[in-house]
């Protein structure tokens, strides 16, 4: 401490009374130096004493509350001589931070002030007292105090690091129990504690359950892995640098404006470090002089992304320099927005601007955001972005924060659909919102980047990871267990297969349908989906999940089932119920759980295993009455998140799989593949912390293991750009649109770019003649348009295509999909072929059972720890595949002779291609998919 500046006194010479516990002559002497120029006297600094000493012990965490406001908000001083102008006080001096605007008289507690343009010298007086004996209801002596100004802010307590009985947790206590007992008059001033075994050091709120007291790890915004004696090193370079400590007390301390659970949040280092890096970045980009991007941070799902929104959003509306800006919240999804609106319409004071407003619809944004010319915190769906193109404002202070950025947020593309009525055409939500706000600067947070986030909002500018995340106790640790359900090959029935293809062809089914039947029905939905390997995986999911709930394993029995289809989950979830029927019965509770009234109130009678999937119009009866309608589901939802309803399982299929925290969730079954970062998000839903819960399970039946491995190597480096994979892609989009335009110099496309829609309509219907002129022509179109569509899909947010050259990609490929839909008379087309073959892969498909299959480590083990020192190490080793580009260059590669000389597209060879993907399904659990 004393390397940081704060120089070090003894409790015995610190000079006054044994009850008190300010040092009233330093904060005297500070005011009097701060504010010479203002002429305070030593009465008005008195006064202030005065007040702060009158703030109640006995209700500690209002006053509290009252304390931390004045102390990093300042507050208005009546000067004693009434035509004196009033001073504006700070207890401390931030000398050195960005300059916060001077907030609203309204705003602020006053005690019976501009803002200086320039700050005076950091003149705070510092000091690392030890040894401070304290009189309360019992004599009391705090290992450590750090004060500021003589306000004790921190205190330190610690436990031998050479005594095993003596634990970071007694250090808790020692703080939380027996000092808030016998001194609670300490923790009146209190911004945040600091718990040390020697080892462990940790700090936290006061307020706050063990659990939520976290180590500091980082120092200076660089990453270094610490950990034992070494962490208190970067704990006291980390949290007591002068200039960051007073920018924690002033910044990073949330207290709600009403909580019945005395809530007081303080920032761990991967918030701060990423709101500071952001409100930076974002100086930087905002137009006219920067580009609008104003970056990407990646957090790991789990680590509390929405309190470093807030903290980013007080940091901007205090900002000096952004004059109050305008500040718009935008979740992908109701329920993220209806949690984020919660917690910001509940931070007014703390943001510093009283209009925090939940958006009904973009027709209220306009009203809210039209006229106005500063501040405001509005909160909405990217969903309410939808056609209305009109201006909402061109305002360049006007900052939009994108929670999980890599979905809808990014869909800048435009969509051409084709009807009997004609063309129309309409945009992703983003374009829409971009287009609304064109001067405003946007910021992306998502716990999976990819390349379309970093192009839309920028490079990553921080990263926390799911590794870092676990190693700081903020997620709990993920642990997986591979279980293959084995299916074997009829290959007569597969003939069969081949036979009706062929019989499809020569009654006139389109050859392109045929090859798109081929791969839909030769895909892993077709193993998963067998009927005997469902009652196989049914009886076992069951025989499991009864293990763990016996065994205790489980904190609440809450498990989530992941399946690949709604026709799949619900085939499941009926063999389920026919092996445990009484899963099914409505029960308020499960047995022996006590009820409250208030319990008695929230609990809904429910069955123990639900579906969670949208209703079809086309769904059987049962399924569709199983399904329920949207409000049912909401439901469901309030229910599945009570830890006393009777509600234990949900079976999935896309819902609940991104932004759905059950802290008590502790078990996930997947049945589905899912790639990248969907599965980081979907293995996620288990590592929030809970009492009582260690660990995450993730139980596999489909084979996600070298997914996931990918995934976790990915995800653990998320701090590469990646935006050489966009720049390529322009190239090809650009040299596939120069042929197709040479395959149709001699066609006449202008009334699709310039007419009315039933022109576009004709024109589209002319250019599908055309280009079926001969049988090689058409071939070489479909595989132009093919590739052009990979490397459109990668680039398809760029700002850097213009529009021309996104309306001649749409246009081709209409063209295509007007001929890929033509088939002749009666004949089958996809969706009738696949009907039919799916039956007879049924057939063709037989059973053999669940059984565990290979893990890595002590083969007796029946689980892996995916972040286990040595299980990492062998990730660390896996070289991640070629990117998107790399892939779509080399089918580039070996298609370019082909398209010379093909007279025919290539059929499947059916029977190859379910035999070799029954046998990689079989033998997905293979050491080599670790380390391919």
């Amino acid at each position: 401490m004393g390397q940081e500046g704060f120089p070090h006194r003894l409790g015995i010479a610190i000079i006054r009374k044994p009850d008190e516990v300010l040092i009233e002559e330093d904060l005297q002497n500070f005011l009097l130096s701060q504010y010479a120029e203002q002429g305070i006297t030593v009465n008005e600094t008195k006064s202030i004493l005065l007040q702060l000493k009158a703030l109640s012990a006995s209700d500690l965490y209002e006053s509290n509350k009252k304390f931390l406001k004045m102390l990093s908000d300042g507050f208005i001083l009546k000067r004693e001589d009434r035509h004196q102008k009033d001073i504006y006080i700070q207890l401390i001096n931030y000398a050195g931070l960005n300059k916060h605007r001077q907030p609203e008289a309204d705003q602020l507690i006053s005690i019976t002030a501009d803002e200086e343009e320039q700050y005076e010298p950091d003149n705070n007086i510092y000091k690392f007292v030890n040894q401070l004996e304290i009189i309360g209801s019992e004599k009391r002596i705090p290992d450590g105090i750090v004060y500021i100004n003589g306000l004790p802010l921190v205190v330190f307590e610690f436990k031998s690091a050479i005594h095993e009985e003596a634990t970071i947790y007694d250090a808790y206590k020692q703080l939380t129990v027996r000092y808030r007992r016998d001194i609670p008059e300490l923790f009146k001033y209190n911004a945040f504690c600091v718990i040390s075994d020697g080892v462990n050091n940790k700090s936290g709120s006061f307020f706050a359950p063990y659990e939520f007291y976290y180590a500091w790890r980082r120092v200076a915004g660089l990453a270094k892995d610490v950990d034992g004696i070494d962490s208190m090193y970067t704990l006291v370079q980390g949290m007591f640098n002068k200039t960051r400590l007073r920018d924690i007390i002033r910044n990073f301390i949330y207290i709600p404006d009403s909580s019945k659970k005395n809530e007081k949040i303080v920032c761990r280092y991967p918030q701060y470090y990423a709101a500071r890096a952001l409100y930076d970045n974002i100086k930087k980009a905002q137009k006219p002089h920067g580009n609008g991007k104003g970056g990407t941070y990646f957090g790991a799902t789990g680590c509390g992304k929405s309190f470093t929104m807030l903290y980013l959003t007080r940091l901007l509306m205090k900002s000096e320099y952004f004059e109050s800006p305008t500040i718009v919240l935008i979740t992908d999804r109701t329920d993220l927005d209806t949690q984020l609106s919660e917690q910001f319409t509940n931070a007014k004071n703390f943001i510093g601007d009283n209009t925090v407003v939940s958006v009904e619809s973009r027709a209220n944004l306009r009203e809210l955001i039209q006229g106005r010319q500063s501040g405001g915190v509005f909160l909405t769906t990217i969903h309410k972005f939808t056609e209305d193109t009109q201006l909402l404002t061109d305002r360049p202070n006007v900052i939009c924060i994108s929670d999980e950025a890599h979905r809808s947020q990014v869909n800048l593309d435009q969509k051409v659909k084709v009807t009997e009525k004609g063309v129309t055409k309409t945009f992703g939500f983003a374009k829409y919102l971009h287009d609304s706000l064109p001067n405003a600067t946007f910021v992306g947070f998502t716990g999976t980047p990819i390349d379309a986030t970093l192009d839309v909002f920028g490079k990553v500018v921080e990263a926390y990871t799911m590794t870092e995340s676990v190693k700081d106790e903020i997620t709990v640790r993920i642990v997986y267990e591979g279980r293959a359900a084995k299916v074997l090959l009829n290959n007569s029935k597969l003939k069969e297969i081949e036979d009706y293809y062929a019989k499809c062809a020569d009654i006139g089914s389109n050859e392109n349908q045929i090859d798109q039947s081929k791969k839909e029905m030769a895909q892993m939905y077709a193993i998963i989906g067998d009927p005997d390997r469902l009652k196989a995986v049914a009886e076992d999911f069951v025989n499991h999940y009864e293990n763990r709930v016996s065994e205790g394993s489980t904190v609440i029995g809450k498990a989530m089932f992941v399946c690949s289809t709604r026709d799949i989950a619900f085939e499941l979830f009926t063999n389920i119920i026919a092996l445990k029927p009484e899963w099914n019965e409505i029960l308020a509770a499960e047995e022996g759980v006590e009820l409250t009234d208030k319990d008695k109130r929230e609990l809904k009678p429910i069955e123990r295993i639900k579906l969670i999937a949208t209703r079809g119009q086309d769904d059987p009866k049962e399924m569709y009455d199983l399904l329920g309608t949207k409000e049912q589901r909401k439901e469901l939802d309030r229910q599945f998140k009570n830890e006393k309803s009777n509600f234990k399982i949900a079976i999935v299929v896309d819902m609940w799989l991104t932004g759905f925290d059950v802290p008590f969730l502790d078990s996930i079954y997947i049945d589905k593949p899912i790639q990248r970062h969907n599965l980081i998000q979907t293995i996620s839903r288990v590592n929030r912390k809970f009492e009582g819960k260690n660990k995450g399970l993730v139980v596999d039946y489909i084979g996600i293991k070298t997914q996931m491995n990918l995934a976790l190597k990915q995800y653990s480096e998320g701090d590469k750009d990646n935006f050489e994979d966009i720049a390529e892609s322009i190239i090809i989009v650009r040299n596939h649109q120069d042929l197709l335009a040479k395959l149709f110099h001699t066609f006449d496309n202008s009334k699709y770019f310039k007419g009315t829609t039933i022109q576009q309509l004709n024109t589209l219907n002319l250019a599908a003649e055309y280009v079926q002129q001969t049988k090689e022509f058409e071939t070489r179109f479909m595989g132009l348009v093919k590739r052009l569509k990979a490397a459109y899909d990668i680039c398809a947010g760029s700002e850097q295509l213009t529009q021309e050259e996104r309306d001649h990609t749409h246009f081709y490929l209409a063209v295509r999909s007007i001929i890929f839909k033509l088939t002749k008379g009666n004949a089958p087309d996809t969706a009738q072929m696949n009907a039919k073959v799916r039956e007879m892969i049924k057939e063709a498909l037989q059973s053999e059972g669940v059984e565990e299959i290979f893990k890595l480590g002590d083969e007796a083990e029946t689980e892996q720890d995916i972040f286990d020192e040595d299980y990492l190490a062998k990730i660390d080793k896996i070289k991640l595949p070629n990117t998107k580009i790399k892939l779509l260059q080399q089918l580039l590669a070996k298609v370019i002779a082909e398209i010379r000389k093909v007279n025919r597209v290539k059929g499947i060879d059916f029977t190859k291609k379910m035999q070799a993907l029954v046998e990689k399904y079989n033998t997905r659990g293979c050491q080599r998919y670790l380390e391919k």
